[in-house]
């Protein structure tokens, strides 16, 4: 098997995780109408025991799962909205889109939550409200907490985004600092029955992180949100109203998010319809209908990226020298999210930089790596979803000039792969699961 044949298999894998995880198909997989009657997993919803059935759609794959939606429901769907960063294929007939901003909110963010709010505001306990919720959701509508305004959102934002942050953390920061956020949209929809459907973009899948946890009961507090801000060292870098405003709430002087046991769960349901691990799954068939022995490491993998491909890196030595633990030739899939500390000022994102770090471990060996998001965007680069890289890729720069490690130490992954036209140019794909690596060993 040649090199270049692995490459164009790592693309037919990554393509067949992409396609798992459509959003259309991941909502249909779990909905279906029959005779006034909503079938929402094992769940069963008489419309005609409610007078307004709405929808509201948000995140990288909210177009997609509201056209499913429509679809469904048709005319017994009264009305809501659809808000993403990305225009829809289709016209909807029953609500509302808005083409809002990830991954930093603006003005066009606020006017969407408030828009939300308002269809919130008019449901009633005989009432059904439907949340289709993905990727991005946390930056496409936001409300700031009272006392903030959208400009303190932002600047927190952006600096925790190049702190070097998890998920976790930020999410911890941005529903403290959010009416909507941490169960603020549930809050508002109650009394009235609540469904959510979600794709997850989460490590572990974890409901309260999600998009940072609109609807459902949150986890985390404000003494949380004051140790993210501390252990970063960001407290002199986010702005004076923000700290304050924490600070408030830790002292117990500002009202916490939604907990559990704060309402009734018999009315709310919340359902994932797709995940990283589902991709996954799909991937490691895709690989082995092409011919090779798979290894699926885990759809839960965090950690700084270069320190991440290091690993993956060693595994791959391993099959490669003792065809253990699986053996050639063979394929490693692994997903979940990385964070990248911004050491420089280049240009990049947690794939592009996890394949640059993997490729300079790689060098000389008949090894593949392909790393991206399953969005289409790594991270803050919106032309490219990640890159993919082999034994010769470092050799190749070298001709050229270029050095990898030069490139690695101010965080300039892109620019790097940009050189060597290896970057994976797939434009939005209309999902988010987080991120799929796929490493084959000839």
């Amino acid at each position: 098997m040649t090199i270049e044949q692995a490459r164009n298999d790592a693309l037919k894998i990554f393509q067949e995780a992409v396609s798992a995880a459509n959003p259309r198909k991941c909502v249909l997989d779990h909905i279906a109408f029959e005779e006034s009657v909503l079938t929402v997993g094992e769940t069963k919803y008489n419309l005609d025991e409610f007078n307004s059935v709405y929808a509201i759609a948000f995140g990288k794959a909210a177009p997609a799962m509201a056209e499913a939606l429509e679809e469904t429901l048709g005319e017994r769907l009264s009305g809501g909205i659809v808000v993403s960063n990305s225009n829809p294929d289709v016209n909807f007939t029953k609500l509302g889109f808005y083409l809002s901003s990830h991954p930093v909110p603006d003005e066009r963010s606020l006017s969407a939550a408030k828009e939300a709010s308002l269809i919130l505001e008019n449901a009633g306990e005989d009432d059904l409200v439907i949340f289709l919720i993905s990727g991005g959701g946390s930056a496409l509508l936001e409300l700031p907490a009272t006392g903030l305004t959208l400009d303190h959102i932002r600047r927190t934002t952006e600096t925790l985004l190049t702190s070097g942050v998890d998920k976790n953390g930020l999410n911890a920061v941005r529903k403290h600092i959010s009416q909507i956020k941490g169960g603020g949209l549930l809050k508002m929809a109650l009394p009235a029955r609540v469904v959510t459907l979600i794709l997850s973009n989460v490590v572990s899948d974890r409901l309260d992180a999600i998009a940072s946890g609109h609807t459902v009961p949150d986890l985390s507090t404000y003494e949380d949100a004051c140790r993210v801000v501390e252990a970063l060292d960001v407290v002199h870098q986010i702005p004076p109203h923000v700290v304050v405003h924490l600070e408030e709430g830790r002292s117990g002087n500002a009202p916490e998010t939604l907990k559990p046991g704060e309402y009734d769960p018999k009315n709310v349901q919340t359902l994932i319809v797709g995940s990283n691990y589902k991709s996954l799954t799909a991937s490691l068939k895709k690989a082995e209908e092409l011919g090779y022995n798979t290894l699926m490491l885990s759809s839960q993998v965090n950690g700084e990226a270069r320190e991440v491909a290091k690993v993956v890196a060693s595994i791959a030595f391993e099959i490669e020298r003792f065809d253990m633990p699986v053996k050639k030739p063979s394929c490693i899939i692994f997903g979940g999210e990385t964070a990248v500390t911004i050491h420089g000022s280049g240009k990049g994102g947690r794939s592009t930089e996890t394949a640059l770090s993997f490729c300079m471990e790689i060098m000389g060996h008949d090894i593949v790596g392909l790393f991206c998001d399953t969005d289409g965007i790594d991270g803050p680069i919106e032309d490219a979803a990640g890159a993919i890289c082999d034994g010769e890729s470092r050799l190749k720069a070298r001709a050229i000039d270029v050095s990898a490690r030069e490139h690695l130490a101010r965080n300039d992954s892109y620019e790097f792969f940009n050189k060597l036209d290896d970057l994976i140019i797939t434009g939005p794909t209309g999902t988010n699961v987080m991120d799929i690596g796929i490493v084959l060993i000839t």
